[in-house]
């Protein structure tokens, strides 16, 4: 029997596909995923339903024509072809034409249990507990074989040699996944022996991420006492897992990057706190030092009598100040006393009386300013400087003019 190469197959195999009028010119309902517009123009999306998919090209002649722009989960209706891609050896569907047959049936599934959960308040910030700064060990719920774990791994061995890496291993697509997934979860909270658990896989298609939009599997993030980090697939990934998480990571590496500090960096940062410290304090005990030296010499130690000496002195200055104040005061206050004694004496009646002068009173004792009260026997009492008198009226020699009057 005569050997085919892999390239006569394969041309084969593409020259019946090519000759079928059915696959030369047909439609195909479907949902969009993997879509990427390459710069190029041309693009490159798959098609599927529930069983299966199909690889598509739309090259940038045809889409130039369409009034709108595809996306992921988008369940559209293609016109094309289909024919063997020779250099990847697989058959994909040429479109040439695209037109929106409504929402996609997963992309609507995850709208409304976003929305639903979102109602409920799973996604609320507050509700969302910390990650352990430096946590003692950590949980992976994902499959133990890939390159993602791999990957995870050597950053967290990088980042902190000695860390504590406990693996619950789990399918991450497929219709088992959710439920291994979730055990994960619970298997952690009950055997309590990590601080922070992350849940994650690579990228893929939204029908390979779709186990983490499952909404079991977000009821046993909400419900996780242990802090919860959702990395699924790339950083323009979401999924419902990464809403409800405690801490969404864009990427599983980025995870393991995000929940442990550098070890060196952490050493680093210590030394320079030690430093920073260490300086401080012997900054502080210099000055303190000083402080206590200029004490130790200040003169109010060293001659501790001198300030009180100084302040008798001036107490004694001060008292003579008061002495001259209080002499000089007691000066003045004598003299004014005298001239006022002076003026006092000018006044007094007996001054006037040892001039010659004398007060005349009548029985009552009523001085007698003028002679009209008088009359002839009245008793009267005269009064001179040295003593006084009693006399009798016996008449009026002469009466001067009234000087009130006048």
């Amino acid at each position: 029997m005569n050997s085919l190469t892999v390239r006569e197959l394969t041309a084969y195999i593409k020259q019946l596909v090519d000759s079928d009028m059915l696959l030369s010119n047909l439609c195909v309902t479907g949902e969009i995923s993997n879509f990427k517009h390459h710069s190029s123009g041309h693009m490159y999306f798959s098609l599927k339903d529930q069983d299966a998919v199909i690889r598509c090209v739309m090259f940038r002649t045809y889409n130039a024509r369409m009034r709108f722009m595809p996306e992921e989960g988008m369940k559209v209706i293609v016109r094309g072809y289909v024919s063997v891609y020779a250099p990847g050896g697989t058959y994909q569907l040429y479109a040439e034409d695209m037109q929106p047959d409504g929402t996609g049936s997963l992309y609507l599934a995850f709208e409304q249990l976003k929305q639903k959960l979102e109602a409920l308040g799973w996604f609320a910030q507050e509700r969302k507990k910390p990650i352990p700064r430096l946590p003692r060990a950590i949980g992976i719920v994902t499959s133990p074989t890939g390159a993602v774990i791999r990957d995870m791994l050597n950053i967290l061995q990088r980042r902190y040699p000695n860390i504590r890496v406990v693996i619950y291993p789990s399918a991450v697509q497929g219709i088992e996944a959710p439920a291994q997934l979730i055990r994960g979860i619970r298997y952690f909270n009950e055997a309590k022996n990590v601080d922070v658990i992350i849940i994650g896989r690579g990228g893929g298609s939204i029908e390979d991420l779709w186990p983490f939009n499952d909404e079991g599997l977000a009821r046993a993030i909400y419900e996780s006492s242990v802090p919860v980090i959702s990395a699924v697939g790339h950083e323009t990934d979401f999924s419902i897992s990464d809403f409800v998480a405690d801490l969404r990571a864009p990427t599983p590496s980025a995870a393991a990057e995000l929940v442990v500090p550098e070890k060196t960096v952490l050493k680093e940062r210590l030394m320079m706190y030690e430093k920073s410290l260490t300086s401080s304090l012997l900054l502080k005990l210099k000055r303190e030092r000083e402080r206590i030296a200029g004490l130790s010499s200040a003169r109010s130690l060293t001659r501790p009598f001198e300030r009180v000496d100084t302040l008798r002195q001036q107490l004694d200055g001060k008292l003579r100040g008061l002495a001259l104040i209080g002499r000089s005061q007691l000066e003045r206050h004598r003299s004014a006393l005298g001239s006022l004694a002076g003026r006092l004496d000018a006044l007094s009646p007996l001054t006037v009386l040892s001039r010659g002068y004398a007060i005349v009173q009548k029985e009552d004792g009523s001085v007698v300013k003028s002679i009209r009260v008088m009359k002839p026997g009245d008793r009267i009492t005269v009064r001179v400087a040295d003593g006084r008198f009693g006399a009798l009226f016996e008449e009026a020699l002469e009466a001067f003019p009234d000087r009130m009057g006048q």
